[in-house]
């Protein structure tokens, strides 16, 4: 019987909070992994693990099949591909996981493939939690070639891994997702201020919220149609959001209302109010 074939030679640069548990995780597979990064502790940790360290971003890319990337932002990003790229064979795949600028992968896919290299940004969700675990969502842009060759690694490192289209769609994914995220922690600022001066227990109301949202699936729970078209009367989802409606606008007319009462700005709470039924496409 065949053996089955060995899987790509993996590199990856950039240990940090995330980083270094999503290398931990390869360390842990069936993947050959080598590691660079300017701190050396995280190396030494790496290294525990069965990683090979190597002394510079170009000594790892001539060695591997795939270039995992995770470091701080886009300038950072740059740098490490085109020292990548003076070594790096013809066909490497280069996986950037930082979260950029929407255009930088597109900018960067460019410089790589004047050198036969080939770029996917796969930007993740799950924070350090999910890194070390293995459940991060990564959100992948690029070609189906290149795809397939990073898709080893990318399922050790995450349990849910979306290729959202052309190089560029992984960035633009997961910034869509982080804006419901960071809105939501706003949100939850104002939820915070109301309940204060109401003279509750905010960790008590923390507690809830995060009980209830395991239960209900929190924001996620209105995202299931492919659209944001207006809805149809005789559509399912008409008769699903128009009670949506009908219970968050009433809730949030009594929050805001008790937020004037109590002298708490609740912007976002009104904005809502105002905006919730439209933006449900009724």
């Amino acid at each position: 019987m065949a053996e089955p074939a060995p899987g790509p030679v993996v590199g990856f640069v950039g240990l940090g909070n995330i980083g270094k548990p999503m290398a931990l995780r390869l360390a842990a597979s069936d993947l050959p992994l080598h590691v660079y990064d300017v701190a050396p502790e995280p190396l030494a940790e790496l290294r525990d693990a069965g990683a090979e360290v190597t002394g510079s971003v170009a000594a790892l890319s001539g060695a591997v099949d795939v270039l995992c990337v995770m470091v701080r932002d886009d300038e950072q990003v740059r740098d490490v591909l085109l020292e990548a790229l003076t070594t790096a064979r013809a066909g490497l795949t280069v996986v950037v996981h930082s979260t950029v600028a929407p255009d930088t992968p597109g900018d960067l896919a460019d410089v790589a493939a004047r050198h036969d290299v080939r770029l996917l940004d796969a930007p993740v969700s799950g924070g350090a939690m999910g890194a070390a675990d293995g459940t991060l969502a990564i959100m992948v842009g690029g070609d189906d070639e290149a795809f397939a060759a990073a898709r080893p690694a990318l399922d050790v490192m995450g349990a849910k891994v979306v290729h959202a289209g052309p190089v560029g769609a992984g960035t633009r994914f997961k910034l869509a997702r982080n804006l419901m995220h960071f809105v939501a922690f706003t949100a939850a600022t104002e939820a915070q201020r109301l309940a204060e001066a109401a003279g509750l227990d905010i960790r008590a109301l923390g507690d809830v919220v995060r009980h209830t949202d395991a239960i209900t699936g929190g924001p996620g729970a209105i995202m299931h149609r492919d659209t944001t078209a207006p809805i149809a009367p005789d559509d399912f989802w008409h008769g699903v959001f128009g009670h949506v409606v009908a219970l968050g606008e009433k809730d949030l007319g009594f929050a805001v209302a008790l937020a004037d009462e109590l002298g708490v700005d609740v912007p976002l709470a009104r904005l809502a109010e105002g905006r919730l039924r439209k933006g449900l496409g009724l």
